[in-house]
């Protein structure tokens, strides 16, 4: 290899030093630049290689600059090949007749040295004739520039421009070029090369974010370059979740940049209109052709080429040796989210890495379930993980916010995945619905068995003795009593959730209304006896029929205002229970409800405070023990009712209402009229006239 690098460069040389022939009057630039190449031809095409760099000392201020001598030139060897590269191109193009046919091509290389006044030179010297340093004199139209090539720094490439831009003359660069440079006025005849580096920092956002690195080190050159590097690419990584963990600045080679006022003045008042130069940018904004990998090579409205990444793995071995293997390819012109294609199995990961892809995170990522919980002080990548709150869930990992699941859904106990939400309500299909609604049934059949009794035997004493009519109407509303809490059971629709409640306060009404009417007609029966009292003409169906009216119209007063200001409707409960929604009979208003409720226990505890004062009359024609203890089970089952209604959710709370209706009812049914029917039943000889005088006296 350096056997044949060195025959290049002998070659090289050789035909950088052949004579050329020039008639001029002028005389030769007294200080031309050292590191030149030239071949002649038609047309020249123009070079500014950055190969060999001097390092300045700083001014010290004690002798003239110009008396300060530079150290010896450092050569970038790798750079050498730009140059190889330009005269080979050219030799293939003479060598081959059907391209540019009876045009021969010539090259002029000079350097730049890394260093702003010494590009301006090389340029100025491009447009010169050769060995001559006369800007716009040109002695020599066979040598005519055609276009320059260069630079290969984006400080070496705007240096250029201020002076070829001048000249309308296009100008290739194979070089980076900073976006901070791209003033399309000032360098409208710039095309670049290489590929926009925008273009390049989306391959690597979109290569980093497929690994899942967010925790990176930046390395940038210590100059403006680097400053601008990492200014563009910073705010390009935060908005990908990417965050650096250092920022290592390399080293820079010494480089001012000093472009004189002179030149800029210039150019706003030169321009040359040249037909081959403005054919030759038509040419360059318009071509299109296929190279010989087979990509297509064109450019696009702002001159930047139109190109399209190979992703290359270097595989090293043991031997130290090392291949370049592609594994992908980054097309920024594909459609969104199609412009990585990356075969990761062709991937060859460093040894110690057993194959397994690297992880680059500050932290474990946070698992789905959870969302990152900022801490205060530290990089946005450096965070904690806090699970998401009931009911809202993250399915994937290092979400930023937790999403709330739709309101008929859960989330699972992990908080990442909603689950539907069961409907719920105390259904006929389920135990507690058909051992509730079997009991209504039975009590009620229970309740028609008594009916029948008392109809069988109505002219029996026993029966005539307690005023049969109001043991009829409260044995009707009983059973009635018991068929409303089956209203209670089933889907809650607008039909039921009108009438539960309503049909349940009015029933109930007449029931206990009916319980204080046979109490007072036993007391007022028992007061009508004595002589010369003035209570016998209220003794009667007319006071027992009243008392029945009066208080049962207030209660229906009662329901019929909560019917027409605030009715109860169907309704669902989504927060009782975290996995079901509870369909449920909205009261409405809950003032009337427990109004409701309050004036059936006025009722229940009047009837108690009557029975109780009356219940030592005589035994052969006195309810008023059993209804005293009929009322008193009343009451105790709804002051339970009260605090376990409030602090149950659900199917619950309509089965404990179910159940207080059941429960007092049967208390009711059970303590008033049990005795009397195992009387008329069981003891039939106790069910005469002979029996209750005997007991009277």
């Amino acid at each position: 290899m350096v056997p044949i690098l060195l025959l290049l460069l002998l070659l090289l040389c050789h035909t950088a030093c052949k004579n050329h022939s020039i008639n001029c009057t002028t005389e030769n630039d007294p200080l031309p630049i050292p590191h030149e190449f030239y071949q002649p031809g038609d047309l020249i095409i123009g070079g500014i290689a950055s190969q060999v760099f001097y390092v300045y000392d700083p001014p010290s201020f004690k002798q003239h600059p110009a008396q300060t001598v530079n150290n010896d030139p450092i050569s970038v060897p790798k750079n050498y090949q730009h140059n190889l590269a330009l005269a080979f191109a050219v030799k293939e193009i003479n060598e081959n007749p059907n391209l540019l046919p009876n045009i021969t091509l010539g090259f002029h290389i000079l350097n730049s040295y890394y260093n702003a006044k010494m590009t301006s030179k090389a340029s100025l010297s491009l447009l010169s004739t050769q060995t001559r340093f006369v800007p716009n004199f040109k002695c020599d139209r066979k040598n005519k520039l055609t276009s320059p090539i260069g630079g290969l720094l984006s400080e070496t490439t705007a240096n250029m421009a201020m002076i070829i831009a001048i000249y309308k003359m296009p100008q290739l660069t194979h070089g980076s070029f900073s976006p901070a440079h791209a003033d399309k006025m000032t360098f409208s005849s710039l095309y670049q090369m290489v590929p926009k580096e925008a273009h390049q920092y989306m391959g690597v956002i979109r290569l980093l974010r497929h690994f899942s690195w967010t925790w990176i080190g930046l390395l940038a050159v210590d100059d403006d370059s680097g400053d601008k590097f990492l200014q563009t690419i910073g705010p390009i990584l935060s908005e990908n979740g990417i965050c650096s963990a250092f920022i290592l600045r390399l080293p820079e080679h010494t480089y001012f940049d000093g472009i004189t006022d002179s030149v800029l003045k210039q150019a706003e008042n030169f321009s040359v209109h040249n037909d081959s130069r403005a054919n030759l940018h038509y040419f360059l904004r318009t071509t299109i052709f296929n190279n010989s990998a087979g990509d297509t090579v064109c450019f696009d409205d702002n001159g930047e080429l139109k190109t399209v990444f190979d992703i290359t793995n270097w595989v090293i071995f043991s031997n130290g040796s090392f291949a370049r293997v592609k594994v992908g390819r980054l097309d920024p012109w594909a459609p969104q989210g199609q412009e990585l294609t990356l075969n990761d199995d062709q991937i060859v990961w460093h040894s110690s890495f057993n194959q397994v892809v690297p992880h680059s995170v500050c932290n474990d990522n946070c698992p789905p379930g959870y969302r990152r919980k900022m801490n205060e002080g530290k990089k946005f990548c450096c965070y904690d993980c806090a699970q998401c709150p009931e009911g809202m869930i993250t399915q994937k990992q290092d979400m930023n916010d937790c999403i709330k699941c739709p309101w008929d859904h859960y989330s699972n106990k992990h908080q990442n995945q909603c689950f539907s939400k069961k409907i719920s309500y105390l259904s006929y299909k389920e135990p507690l619905g058909i051992i509730l609604a079997v009991l209504a049934v039975s009590f009620s059949l229970i309740t028609a068995f008594v009916l029948g009794i008392f109809l069988k035997h109505q002219d029996t004493p026993i029966v005539k003795a307690n005023n049969r009519t109001l043991t009829y109407i409260l044995l009707i509303f009983l059973l009635l009593c018991f068929l409303c809490s089956l209203l209670f059971i089933g889907q809650p629709v607008k039909v039921t959730c009108l009438l539960r409640q309503t049909m349940f306060g009015i029933i109930f009404s007449v029931a206990l209304s009916s319980v204080l009417a046979k109490t007072i007609t036993v007391v007022l029966a028992f007061i009508a006896t004595k002589p010369g009292s003035g209570v016998r003409k209220w003794v009667g169906k007319r006071t027992a029929n009243s008392i029945i009216l009066s208080f049962s119209f207030i209660q229906a007063g009662i329901c019929t205002l909560w019917l027409s200001t605030s009715p109860p409707f169907q309704d669902a409960d989504m927060q009782s229970l975290t996995e079901k929604i509870i369909l449920v009979c909205n009261e409405g208003s809950a003032a009337m409800f427990y109004s409701v409720l309050g004036y059936l226990g006025f009722l229940a505890i009047v009837s108690f405070t009557v029975a109780f004062l009356a219940r030592k009359l005589p035994d052969s024609f006195n309810e008023a023990k059993f209804i005293t203890f009929s009322m008193l089970v009343f009451c105790s089952v709804w002051l339970c009712f009260i605090p376990t209604y409030l602090s149950t959710k659900g199917k619950s709370t309509v089965a404990m209402e179910i159940f207080s209706i059941l429960a007092s009812s049967a208390g009711l049914l059970g303590c008033i009229f049990f005795p009397k029917c195992y009387i008329i039943v069981l003891r039939p000889e106790l069910n005469s006239r002979e029996q209750l005088i005997r007991r009277k006296k």
